[in-house]
């Protein structure tokens, strides 16, 4: 865990947010809304609350995270990428034949990726594995996984829930990114997956729910998963396509990329966000 700031994690989102917009646009496909409601809680994880080393993507006792909602990683690679798991200019790569950057997570191709994923509902289940595995062992590394509030309409999800509060699974954290917009239309009107708070604690965690774009907020929640003697779900309410104007709340932008005019004012958006935040 580091002392990283608060004003060089924002820093760091924002170019997060630039490096998924990028990977989209190179690759002319993937899904830039998810990947930007949920860089700040990767940034954070990352750059503040994860015990990891970039030189060592394999050492034994890091802590580990799964993206479960493994379409979303375009924002997760630029935080790998600013971490220093491999060179930025690989984001230019995303999808294409051979590259180090498929569209969903490869723990065997891409360094600082513990566990393939993307089939929604089967990443939440391999966190329980890998935090029943540190019980086991008697090893001292957390287990952290993203999910999607869509994805939370995926029965495996709660056949997970169920067995990490039976087991017991104080190592594991869930964090449920609520941006509110699925590939079909509002979460709402799709599958009325809330209230996902009381859900999760009625299979044994406790919960806690935040603005998951506020790290002081990101921050607290975080601590009090660590301090819990339970499984732990935070549920972050976010906004799909955060920092990019004419994405923010647009459910078209699940999973389309930017034509060439639509990525020069994304670019230059979050370049003047940028400006402003090193300016400060």
């Amino acid at each position: 865990m580091t002392n990283t700031d608060k004003k060089t994690l924002s820093i760091l989102a924002t170019k997060a947010r630039m490096g998924a917009i990028i990977g989209t646009f190179h690759a002319k496909s993937g899904h830039p809304g998810g990947s930007l409601s949920a860089a700040d809680m990767f940034t954070y994880l990352y750059f503040k609350e994860m015990n990891i080393d970039p030189q060592n993507p394999s050492w034994e006792d890091r802590d580990r995270f799964v993206l479960s909602k493994g379409h979303c990683c375009p924002s997760l690679y630029a935080v790998l990428a600013l971490k220093g798991f491999f060179d930025w200019s690989e984001l230019e790569k995303l999808r294409h034949v051979g590259a180090m950057l498929q569209g969903h997570p490869d723990m065997k191709g891409t360094p600082g990726i513990d566990m393939s994923s993307g089939s929604l509902g089967q990443g939440v289940s391999a966190a329980c594995g890998m935090a029943l595995a540190a019980k086991m062992d008697h090893k001292s590394y957390r287990v952290y996984t993203v999910l999607g509030d869509g994805e939370c309409e995926e029965g495996e999800v709660w056949e997970a829930a169920m067995f990490a509060g039976h087991k017991g699974l104080s190592n594991l954290t869930v964090i449920v990114d609520c941006n509110g917009l699925q590939i079909d239309g509002t979460t709402a009107q799709v599958g009325g997956v809330e209230p996902l708070d009381t859900k999760f604690e009625s299979f044994g965690f406790d919960t806690t729910v935040i603005n998951g774009h506020d790290f002081d907020e990101i921050e607290e929640a975080l601590s009090k998963a660590k301090a819990s003697d339970k499984p732990f779900a935070i549920i972050m309410k976010t906004v799909k396509g955060k920092g990019v104007s004419f994405m923010e709340n647009q459910v078209g932008w699940h999973g389309k990329a930017t034509n060439a005019d639509e990525f020069r004012v994304a670019i230059a958006e979050l370049e003047a966000k940028l400006s402003e935040l090193e300016g400060e």
